[in-house]
């Protein structure tokens, strides 16, 4: 997969029309956490260092076409300011006469941030009528969405169809570590799937078995794959709709020659609570008064082994229930073993960045991807229409 990149653009003078996502938690109308605006700022400065004027498109929130004020960047605004150390302008709107009167002022090292792109229903369908209004704005458009880059929306798709477009050096990244994973990866290639559902995770899982060597199942869907193996799984979370397409997946795995590590102890509790009392499990199966909330030592012990080898390792999907302490060591030990690994690693999906990001590992890991839908899109095989866009 080969990219038209923004280096690769004549911009001295342009108005760059550029679509990032700077969907930031706030709290007290302040971003609390800044990662998505900074993870774009070398796109930007690149920009500006080039000698041309930015015009900026995001969305925040869900306000699902219509002007919400709760919804307004503002707050997102500041905070970019504050990062990107230049004025920049809030437009009123998205479209429409004075937008296009601020972007036509614009002079080189100039910054106007558009108002909340779904603020129009437009968007989200990706109305051309929208597309080349906003396509109005600019003489170049630069995509470095990729959180958003799996939706085909005006501002991360139709917009491409009418200006010269090209990847940021984010999305550059994201395809660069992610795309050899699906078409070439160096081997052993770990895969380590977790999360609550077979049916969210499925299509990860077959699409990986194409070219990964070790594949660990954890999290609360590894208990579907229990049951099918014919192991008591207690109270423990199961998808009886998917028992056949777990069972279908072992025995295609199986014939392929993929291992496949299941947990083979456990941490449980009585009740899905923050406060349950966990309680150690030395076996595969689990009594029936309990339920598996977290992967025990043993689990955490073979997983560990197969990292040392790896060459290659794609993580999506927490252990356990991460977010309570009591069942968060598991998780805790593959992120630090992932951390001291020599592989090239990728952890993509938003509770395992967050793990990521909770232990402080981040900087250990080769790459942490930008987008969760989207990471889990690309890993699945989809074509993400605002990548798709800016193919050579």
């Amino acid at each position: 997969m080969k990219l038209h990149t923004i280096n690769e653009a004549d911009l001295k003078g342009k108005r760059v029309l550029i679509r990032v996502d700077f969907n930031c938690p706030v709290k007290d109308g302040k971003v609390t956490d800044p990662t998505r605006i900074l993870a774009a700022l070398p796109t930007i400065n690149y920009i500006l260092g080039q000698g041309a004027s930015l015009v900026v498109m995001c969305h925040f929130g869900r306000p699902k076409g219509e002007k919400k004020p709760e919804f307004s960047l503002a707050t997102v605004k500041q905070e970019f300011e504050k990062q990107l150390g230049r004025p920049v302008t809030l437009a009123p709107d998205v479209i429409g006469d004075e937008v296009e009167k601020l972007a036509a002022a614009l002079k080189p090292g100039d910054v106007l941030m558009l108002e909340n792109v779904r603020f129009y229903k437009e968007e989200e369908k990706n109305d051309p009528e929208f597309a080349k209004k906003l396509a109005k704005l600019g003489d170049v458009y630069c995509n470095d969405a990729f959180g958003t880059a799996h939706r085909a929306h005006a501002s991360t798709e139709g917009v491409a169809h009418y200006l010269p477009s090209y990847a940021g050096f984010l999305i550059e990244k994201e395809v660069k570590f992610m795309a050899p994973l699906l078409e070439n990866p160096d081997h052993p290639f770990v895969a380590i799937i977790g999360g609550s559902k077979v049916s969210s995770k499925i299509s990860v899982l077959e699409s990986l078995s194409k070219t990964c060597d070790t594949i660990v199942i954890g999290g609360g869907m590894a208990y579907t794959f229990l049951k099918v193996q014919g192991h008591e799984i207690g109270k423990s979370l199961v998808e009886d709709d998917f028992l056949e397409t777990a069972k279908h997946f072992l025995a295609t795995t199986k014939e392929k020659g993929v291992k496949v590590i299941l947990p083979v102890d456990h941490v449980c509790a009585a009740e899905f609570a923050e406060n349950a009392a966990p309680v150690a499990v030395d076996g595969v199966d689990i009594p029936s008064d309990l339920m598996g909330m977290d992967i025990g030592p043993k689990t955490v012990e073979l997983i560990v082994a197969e990292l040392k080898n790896a060459k290659s390792v794609v993580w999506n999907g927490p252990m356990g229930v991460f977010e309570f302490a009591s069942f968060a060591k598991g998780t805790e030990a593959v992120a630090r073993a992932l951390a001291a690994s020599d592989a090239t690693s990728v952890v993509g999906g938003g509770d395992s960045v967050a793990a990521i990001n909770k232990f402080g590992l981040a900087d250990k890991i080769s790459h942490v991807s930008t987008g969760g839908g989207a990471s889990l899109e690309f890993l699945e095989g989809k074509t993400l229409p605002g990548i798709k866009a800016l193919e050579k």
